[in-house]
């Protein structure tokens, strides 16, 4: 599997013939560099985790443009046909949908999920996810992309339930859980796990610049972090 970090929680994952975006927050995601038309190259599937405007990103003028379809929970897949998307494929929390070469399942998380409507008033997006993406060839790893949550020990269950090789973990603080939340969920929870990719920081201001605390807090199991290259391609 192929796997590239567009900063913050936009992952873009090649597997098999398919290009899977999570997240496709791009235009104005201050970490990112490239061009949204290069990073959705081939883009076939999105997956969202919940209803913000830095997840649900460019969503829409992706799919859009290269006819990919948006898997999401209901209330986004709704959200998301009025915006003129037309390939959805709704479900919701512990549900599992068939992609071909790879599934989808979506796990609780605990965060919020909604995007400004109109004259001040909020849209409800339904409740918050996170992502497991499971390839149909074994050779390649499950992934748990956790979307922005607080540790929780139900994440004890995902991990028996799916077996992840691959966790991309929230560590920024303020609107997720951090460091020292995200060391603990994967050193009690997540503890098989051998590739850790911290997210969801040095995007803004307000939240932590970096993964240093998180790996630091990861101690003794830090070697099992790695916080890529924005923009670069690496397999696992």
């Amino acid at each position: 599997m192929k796997i590239t970090w567009f900063g913050h929680s936009a992952y873009r994952f090649e597997i098999g013939g398919a290009v899977l975006l999570v997240d496709p927050f791009l235009t104005g995601n201050s970490t990112f560099k490239g061009t949204v038309e290069e990073a959705s190259k081939g883009c076939t599937h999105i997956a969202l985790t919940h209803g913000h405007g830095d997840h649900i990103g460019d969503t829409a003028a992706i799919a859009k443009a290269t006819g990919a379809k948006v898997i999401a929970n209901a209330e986004i897949c709704g959200y998301l046909k009025g915006k003129g998307v037309e390939k959805l494929e709704m479900m919701n929390t512990g549900g599992t949908t068939d992609q071909d070469g790879f599934s989808v399942s979506l796990t609780i998380a605990f965060h919020s999920s909604s995007m400004p409507g109109e004259n001040g008033t909020i849209i409800d997006l339904g409740l918050p996810n996170g992502v497991v993406i499971t390839p149909k060839d074994p050779s390649e790893p499950v992934v748990y992309h956790m979307g922005d949550t607080d540790v929780f020990s139900d994440m004890a269950l995902i991990a028996e339930l799916y077996q992840p090789k691959v966790a991309i973990v929230p560590v920024g603080d303020r609107f997720t859980m951090g460091a020292r939340g995200a060391a603990l969920a994967m050193r009690r929870f997540l503890p098989d796990v051998p590739v850790v990719l911290p997210c969801h920081f040095g995007t803004f201001p307000i939240i932590d610049k970096s993964a240093d605390a998180f790996i630091a807090a990861m101690g003794e199991e830090g070697g099992r972090v790695r916080v890529p290259a924005i923009g670069e391609a690496f397999e696992v």
